[in-house]
């Protein structure tokens, strides 16, 4: 390369040039000066028109200009093209020696070729010595010419020229060379740079193939509601929904609640909850109509900087379609079961009933035989209800302001003669009047639900109290019993349909696991919640938080 102190920003341009341009191009400014000069000379000096030294050195510099441009010397091996600057030191000395006394300053032009030598990139030693010995022999032929009476101050301006020259061409050296290495610095960093690219670009994609590898689909939002990350089921589901790609959870989208009719307003849809900062698991909706439409269950978490300030969300959205209808499937045959079992075992209680009616006529142990009948009869009846119940999706409440006090008065008085029978003592704390917006129908099945299994699963005996505490808001209800307890991880899962306790099938305690499900769908459709706090013989403590006013009256 001709001149590596060009390899900047320009230099990209430089390089792209064939080596013939390169060479005129670093010959050029040294020949504009020479053509100002040689035009000039007829009007400002008209007398070294008469000048062989000068003629001869404008001539030169016209033919090495001519051989720039001429010879082929990207052909050429060994960079014979740096001859030029070394003519150009002949070229100046010919015009600075034929101009003097006029214009001894042309010898300054030898910057030029020092320049071109000293970032040429040749060797450090032969640049330096052409750069001293150069303008040396340009001020030679002058202080040859005052050799007879030669002062100090001929030897000092032909000395100290070279001398400058040659800290010029040092100082340019040294730009090189620092140059150079910023430069291998810079492509060091831009390889750096492109192979931290490439592995960006191969972990997005393998992150791309990943969420499009999962079932269920994903998106990430930032806190403007636009999407950073989404896979192609979550893209599948928006589509399925009509949603403008725009911005997430505005616009018209086909998004249902768990009715399937009714539009979710925008700020109840998923990816909207999400922007807002809500955390939530298994949000189930419905997303398009017809015969595509599909229940998804979503899921979100927030996601949080540093410094704890929301910057967007991550939404996960799984097709439970299949799930669902099979769940419907499901409740509508225990529904249809249980009828069906219904009508025969009223007609077994009821003729039982009939014939006990007359039971002074009958042998004792035919009575006898009859009461296990009737007994049994009706546990099987009430089987059947908790089933009917547990499979309903419409159970109906109507909540209304109801004194919780008596409620718990009516309850513990249905169950004392179990309880008495059973050697369990009872007791209540509750403040009287104790208001809840509840229906009391189903409070009280709730209440006699809780009485019962703190009655059963206290088989030797124990006691069993009720306690209330209030705010403005809500109204918690607590039954503690100090009977036989579940396990930890049993208490979490003792809300499940047909879920019992490791502990009470051990005790031969009869029932059918339904009882405390149907007890937390109640609370649950009161806006409500129930928890149980128990361990392994320290008994169990069932916690009901119901609303302590209803909704705001509409206008």
């Amino acid at each position: 390369m001709v001149a590596p102190l060009l390899h900047r920003a320009p230099g990209r341009i430089f390089r792209r040039l064939g080596t013939r341009t390169q060479v005129a191009l670093c010959q050029l400014p040294l020949t504009l000066i020479v053509v100002v000069i040689a035009v000039a000379t007829p009007f400002a000096w008209p007398s070294l028109m008469h000048s062989p030294l000068y003629v001869a050195g404008i001539l030169l510099h016209a033919i090495l200009f001519l051989g720039c441009l001429l010879v082929p010397w990207e052909r050429l091996a060994h960079r014979p093209y740096l001859l030029i600057p070394v003519l150009d030191f002949a070229a100046i000395g010919l015009l600075r020696n034929g101009a003097a006394p006029l214009l001894p300053g042309l010898a300054v032009l030898a910057v030029y070729p020092v320049i071109w030598l000293s970032a040429s990139g040749m060797l450090a030693r032969s640049s330096l010595v052409l750069s001293f010995a150069g303008p040396l022999l340009i001020m030679l032929p002058t202080a040859g010419a005052h050799l007879p009476a030669l002062t100090a101050a001929d030897i000092t301006s032909a000395g100290l020229f070279p001398v400058m020259m040659l800290s010029v061409s040092l100082a340019i050296r040294f730009a090189s060379v620092s140059l150079r290495q910023q430069q291998a610095e810079l492509a060091a960093k831009d390889r750096e740079l492109r192979d931290l690219l490439r592995a960006t670009r191969e972990r997005e994609k393998l992150l791309e193939t990943v969420l499009d590898a999962t079932d269920v689909g994903i998106a990430a939002v930032d806190r403007s509601g636009h999407f950073l990350v989404s896979n192609s089921r979550q893209r599948n589901f928006r589509r399925s929904t009509g949603a403008d790609e725009a911005i997430p959870g505005q616009g018209h989208q086909l998004v249902f609640g768990q009715d399937r009719r009714t539009l979710l307003p925008p700020d109840r849809r998923p990816i909207s909850r999400a922007m807002a900062g809500e955390s939530f698991a298994d949000y189930l909706v419905w997303a398009g109509e017809g015969p595509e439409q599909r229940a998804v269950s979503t899921a979100a978490r927030p996601l949080v900087s540093e410094d704890g300030r929301l910057t967007g969300a991550v939404v996960v959205y799984t097709d439970v379609t299949g799930w669902v209808e099979s769940l419907a499937a499901n409740q509508e045959l225990i529904s249809n079961v249980s009828h069906e079992f219904k009508n025969p075992l009223n007609s077994i209680v009821g003729n039982v009933d009939l014939v006990l009616d007359e039971a002074d006529s009958l042998p004792p142990h035919l009575a006898q035989r009859l009461l296990v009948v009737q007994r049994n009869a009706e546990r099987l009846l009430d089987l059947v209800a908790d089933l009917s119940a547990s499979a309903s999706t419409t159970l109906n409440v109507h909540p209304k302001r109801t004194d919780l006090a008596s409620l718990v008065e009516t309850s513990l008085s249905s169950a004392q003669a179990s309880a008495q029978r059973s050697h369990v003592e009872m007791s209540a704390d509750v403040p009287s009047p104790l208001w809840a917006y509840a229906d009391p129908l189903r409070i009280g099945q709730v209440l006699d639900n809780l009485v019962s299994n703190a009655i059963k699963y206290s088989p030797d005996g124990g006691k069993i109290s009720i306690s209330a505490t209030a705010d403005r808001q809500w109204v918690r209800l607590s039954v503690t019993d100090t009977g036989m307890g579940i396990s930890h991880d049993d208490a979490a899962k003792v809300f499940n349909r047909f879920f019992r306790a490791e502990s009470a099938q051990k005790a031969a305690i009869p029932g059918a696991g339904l009882g405390l499900s149907i007890t937390r769908m109640i609370v649950e459709r009161h806006g409500g919640s129930i928890v149980c706090e128990s361990g392994e013989g320290q008994g169990s403590t069932f916690i009901v938080t119901l609303p302590a006013e209803g909704p705001p009256p509409s206008f």
